[in-house]
């Protein structure tokens, strides 16, 4: 191109990408937004914005503009913006699967003893005799964080159930079972495995799970301490996994049903 014709179009090109710029800071000040609510609508916005492309980034000749430094890079730099806000896995819970005793939220992100047993299809899927549920979306490779808020509710069981556990039978919350989690009863605390766990009340749980390594962790977010950690050799898909115990078992304590989240 000639002197005058590089002159005219470059300043046009930075203003398209400048544009583009802004629209995908615009999506990601939203996505920010949607992680704050407690509703669905953050794993359809990051699906969309993981879609988003950046267009016309490969059309300018890089005689006078250095393409790496402008333009190879801003498709990564934003995904690196992006990385930093999305962290964790979100757990949708997979109401096939709850226990007649179990009321979900109608948004599938919370999940409490109900007192009152459902009149409900037994379908495979489900669980029988204990109040259990599983999340929607498991995992066979990689790592996967989430949260789950336990407020004051003295009995639960969490963290990771193989995809083939026993729905019907009466089974222990032990890896010689399928499921690999901490339990809490009355705020006595242990591992699957029957090891007590020597903590203050528990309100918030992190679960931490590695698929690869074989481990799932579990840690108190407040200040990152770690609980525990089980190792295992993992052959088949890992859910999220829940068990809620009867609310009312310590009285006039307030109770609050487990909310497996998507922590900022």
């Amino acid at each position: 191109c000639t002197f005058f014709h590089c002159k005219t179009t470059i300043p046009v090109f930075y203003l398209a990408i400048a544009s583009e710029m802004e629209r995908i800071l615009k999506q990601i000040s939203s996505l920010e937004q949607d992680l704050q609510k407690d509703d669905r609508t953050f794993p359809v916005s990051y699906k969309y914005i993981q879609n988003s492309t950046l267009p016309g980034t490969q059309q300018v000749s890089g005689v006078l503009i250095d393409m790496a430094k402008h333009l190879g890079n801003l498709q990564f730099r934003v995904w690196e913006k992006m990385k930093e806000i999305v962290q964790f896995t979100p757990v949708i819970l997979n109401p096939n699967t709850a226990n007649r005793w179990l009321s979900v939220s109608d948004n599938l992100t919370s999940v409490r003893f109900n007192n009152i047993g459902q009149q409900i299809t037994d379908n495979p899927e489900r669980f029988t005799q204990y109040a259990k549920i599983l999340g929607s979306e498991g995992f066979s490779s990689g790592k996967h964080i989430w949260e789950v808020e336990v407020g004051d509710h003295p009995e639960w069981n969490l963290g990771v159930a193989k995809e083939t556990i026993d729905r019907k039978g009466e089974i222990l919350a032990s890896p010689a079972y399928g499921i690999w989690a901490i339990l809490n009863r009355n705020g006595v605390y242990q591992s699957g495995k029957g090891e007590p766990l020597a903590f203050e009340k528990l309100k918030r749980i992190r679960v931490q799970l590695d698929f690869t390594s074989g481990e799932v962790s579990f840690y108190d977010p407040k200040d990152m301490t770690h609980i525990y950690t089980h190792k295992d050799t993992f052959a088949e898909r890992l859910y999220p996994y829940f068990l809620v115990g009867l609310a009312g078992s310590l009285g006039n304590v307030r109770t609050e049903p487990l909310r497996p989240c998507t922590p900022l």
